[in-house]
């Protein structure tokens, strides 16, 4: 896992090769939205590993066929914020491998007028303060929703949050960087730039139409 040193240790680029092959695959134009589903729920349980490894752990005693074993389990509850719509296509994936995680969803959408994101979905878990938080959202392109969205997390009490994504911008990791830079980033990818659109190039598209089959 690469570590970009112009963000210190927020930003961590998870060059697995596994998940880079998938990401390839994902980024195929001609991958059909079957495939690109699936490849999405592959990777963000790869990712998982990475944005998990540094959770802490507390001790316990496991009675075996043979006799008493020592392991560990997850000190804190484990909290997905998927944001809507394309998050939940990441969420899956995550879910596959912390099948005890609970979700909360934020909605986020763009106002006409202002250009500002604005919540318009908050349903997070009461204690979610007391866990560990995982923000998700495939692209983080300009950043305003992701940064919308970890303000409201912290407005809920949140303190343990990180950001995992597929692809980033680099607009959007300094954006995150001014307003949250105590949030670990996770992604896949740091491509080139924005397009006038806000799109991420190379990138791979809209990743909710893609997900859903909305193009």
């Amino acid at each position: 896992m690469e570590k970009a040193s112009e963000f210190g240790n927020q930003l961590h680029v998870v060059r697995h090769p596994l998940v880079q092959q998938k990401l390839s695959a994902a980024r195929d134009a001609q991958s059909s939205n079957a495939t690109f589903r699936h490849l999405l729920c592959e990777i963000a349980m790869l990712m998982a590993f990475e944005i998990t490894r540094e959770y802490p752990t507390r001790p316990v005693e496991v009675r075996t066929p043979l006799g008493i074993a020592r392991g560990a389990v997850l000190e804190s509850e484990i909290t997905l914020v998927p944001i809507l719509r394309a998050g939940l296509g990441m969420a899956d994936g995550v879910l596959q491998l912390i099948p005890q995680a609970r979700i909360g969803h934020l909605g986020i959408y763009r106002d006409e007028t202002s250009l500002e994101p604005v919540v318009y979905y908050n349903k997070l878990p009461p204690n979610v303060a007391d866990t560990e938080v995982i923000v998700i959202d495939p692209m983080l392109a300009t950043g305003g929703s992701c940064t919308v969205a970890i303000s409201a997390v912290k407005a809920a009490g949140a303190a343990r949050i990180k950001l995992l994504c597929l692809v980033a911008a680099p607009e959007g990791i300094r954006h995150m960087h001014a307003a949250h830079p105590d949030v670990a980033v996770y992604t896949a990818a740091v491509d080139e730039r924005l397009n006038e659109h806000g799109y991420i190039v190379p990138g791979l598209g809209d990743a909710g139409d893609r997900i859903f089959g909305t193009e």
